[in-house]
């Protein structure tokens, strides 16, 4: 009989705290003096800390986990450890460590905690990383992620709020995923789409940071839980504006017919209310702009790169592999920060 997880009510990165409510909290936090060498804090709204050890070295470290949002156990482990590992690539880094976060029901079935850390595990060794330990809560619900440890030079560190106008901003992965798995447990998404997701969010972004390292990439940042609006939003930093092309955004097909259905996610309409004044749509149908809000777990990377560059990176990606398209540019700032055009 196939094992499936227990309590898999709706996870991925959809459980995350809303962008709006997290950023209140930590507006309070007493930050202590500074620290020279702690190139990137919390403070940026980065994907990851950098701390600087030596002049050609910093470390990238960063944490993530959460709820199932699939029921195998298996393909869960490598879709949570995927996502963690992500923000190491999202920064430009390279992977070294990692630790497993666990939090699993004592009274249930070990064999599925057993699949959900051997998927993650062949996603760290796929990263090139070592998984050294980790550490596990009994609790109600399960929860699986990684602490991951990188490693990045500190003058090629890919921050995400660095893009200048003129750049062209380049996506390498589908939207869609969380309103595919949303519908997915109502069973309204067909094998097709499904499968299609689960590829998606267990593909690193390993291949595609590398892929940066030969061009000018003046920012970078993994979509995540916050949409591609969310993410979107903290790139400009109140600083620039942007244009986004909505017909030439990568999109899981499917998706648009669930968004029309109203197969939404509760952390979408948050991703709404906290950005949506940013933004300006012109000419854009309800479905595309539920999927520019539609959380993403392990979602790709969104690159700011040099406008002359930009083809050239885009086209060595897609032969990658990756699903990769031009989705915009940057300009200066604007009465709007993000105009999106049908």
């Amino acid at each position: 009989m196939e094992e499936k997880i227990v309590f898999c009510r709706g996870g991925g990165c959809t459980a995350k705290l809303g962008a709006g409510v997290l950023a209140r909290v930590l507006e309070k936090l007493p930050k202590g003096p500074a620290d020279e060498n702690l190139l990137i804090g919390y403070d940026s709204k980065d994907d990851a800390a950098v701390y600087r050890i030596s002049d050609d070295v910093a470390v990238v470290q960063t944490l993530d986990f959460f709820p199932p949002m699939v029921d195998d156990p298996y393909t869960f482990g490598k879709i949570a450890a995927t996502n963690a590992l992500s923000d190491i690539y999202a920064m430009g880094g390279t992977v070294k460590t990692a630790l497993n976060i666990v939090c699993f029901p004592e009274t249930e079935d070990l064999n599925i905690l057993g699949e959900i850390m051997r998927g993650g595990s062949e996603k760290v060794i796929e990263a090139g990383g070592t998984l050294a330990g980790g550490h596990s809560i009994a609790d109600k619900e399960v929860k699986y992620g990684l602490s991951v440890m990188g490693t990045v030079h500190p003058d090629r560190i890919y921050a995400n709020d660095q893009g200048q106008p003129g750049d062209k901003l380049i996506l390498t992965k589908k939207l869609g995923v969380g309103i595919i798995c949303t519908a997915n447990r109502v069973g309204e998404a067909s094998e097709e789409a499904m499968q299609e997701a689960i590829t998606s969010m267990t593909t690193l972004n390993k291949k595609a940071s590398e892929i940066c390292r030969d061009y000018e990439v003046h920012a970078c940042t993994d979509v995540t839980g916050f949409s591609f609006l969310g993410h979107l939003h903290e790139m400009m930093n109140g600083r620039m504006s942007c244009r986004i092309y909505a017909d030439q955004v990568p999109v899981i097909t499917e998706a648009l017919r669930h968004a029309d259905e109203f197969l939404l996610t509760a952390a979408g309409q948050k991703n709404r209310n906290h950005v949506e004044k940013y933004v300006e749509f012109i000419n854009i149908p309800f479905a595309m702009e539920e999927v520019l809000f539609d959380p993403q777990t392990s979602g790709g990377l969104l690159i700011a790169v040099k406008v002359d560059e930009a083809e050239m990176l885009c086209g060595e990606l897609q032969k990658a592999g990756a699903p990769a398209k031009i989705v915009g540019e940057i300009i200066p700032r604007d009465e709007k920060e993000i105009y999106v055009l049908g």
